[in-house]
């Protein structure tokens, strides 16, 4: 670990960098993060001018308004709270109203579609440890996300269907889980594009990208705990299976997530570099503008320590 780059603010250059991500997004290479209420952006991303109220600075305030104040300098942003529910109409009515036209959200499908056995955690109650009967239910899916999200199709992004590692008594091998995979990609409506981002590296093979590549859905290229580097994910032939690329730089390989909260948080600098990982991001910006592939890159804070920071060195 090494200490901070930058203490908040310092050194910062908001409106240079909302000029290169600008610029990449008119070749349709779009860098965002992985959600964006974190307070540790203040001075960087925020101004924290415009949370006051009677003079202090307003949490609520900031949670409910700083989406608009992000996307003045971001053109996409990674909806991971989409993982956790079935969001309501409202709720979608007011999320989009805060970013420009041009603005695109990726949005994590939630997890009632995508875990076929709820881990043994209290957040899970009384369903922790039980099979899922909702696992890869296209209707469900149909009607309770994506039909809600027809009216902002054209600020919607890739659905990313995140599968967590898959075990016993999940699938035992790639077989059964494409098997249960294919029909529900074949059933899904066409007005979005969709991606799928897997844990389990064993399930990095040709039949996997095969069948990703009938359906034209992409491979999310994902930095994660017990994933290959990101440059290794790139390198596998074939593995760009749709006409655009998305990538989520979440952790450090080898290191867990709770392990990274610990050590980051609250997020407000940069305090253990990657650069395997910055190499990787570059190459795959460079290999969707050679290919005229949309791109889309989402870099979580778990990554470095802050994500508008690394962010920042991928564009200077």
């Amino acid at each position: 670990m090494v200490g901070p780059l930058f203490s908040e603010g310092e050194g910062f250059d908001r409106d240079g960098l909302a000029a290169r991500l600008r610029a990449l997004a008119a070749r349709n290479v779009l860098i965002g993060g992985s959600s964006w209420k974190y307070e540790g952006w203040l001075g960087q991303v925020y101004s924290r001018e415009r949370y006051l109220s009677r003079g202090h600075f307003s949490r609520r305030l900031f949670e409910a308004e700083c989406l608009r104040e992000y996307a003045e300098t971001f053109p996409a942003v990674c909806g991971d709270f989409a993982f956790y529910q079935f969001p309501k109409d409202e709720f979608w009515r007011k999320l989009f109203a805060q970013t420009p036209g041009n603005f695109q959200f990726a949005f994590k499908a939630p997890e009632q579609i995508t875990c076929k056995v709820f881990p043994k955690h209290l957040r899970y109650g009384p369903q922790a440890g039980r099979e899922n009967e909702m696992f890869l239910d296209s209707q469900a899916f149909t009607n309770l996300f994506l039909r809600p999200l027809l009216p902002y199709r054209e600020k919607t992004g890739p659905i990313i269907l995140e599968f967590g590692p898959v075990t016993k008594p999940g699938f035992g091998d790639i077989s059964a889980f494409l098997d249960a995979l294919d029909p529900f990609l074949a059933s899904l409506p066409p007005e979005f594009r969709y991606a799928v981002e897997i844990r389990n590296p064993e399930f990095l093979e040709k039949d996997y990208f095969a069948c990703l590549r009938t359906h034209q859905v992409a491979h999310v290229y994902n930095a994660w705990a017990r994933m290959p580097e990101l440059r290794d994910q790139i390198a596998i032939p074939d593995s760009a299976t749709a006409d655009f690329l998305v990538c989520r730089a979440l952790l450090r390989r080898g290191r867990p997530y709770e392990d990274a909260v610990a050590a980051f948080a609250p997020y407000t600098e940069i305090k253990d570099p990657n650069p395997e990982a910055r190499d990787s991001m570059r190459i795959l910006i460079g290999r969707a503008r050679e290919d005229q592939k949309m791109l889309f890159l989402f870099v979580n804070n778990r990554l470095e320590g802050n994500a508008p920071l690394t962010v920042l060195s991928l564009v200077e």
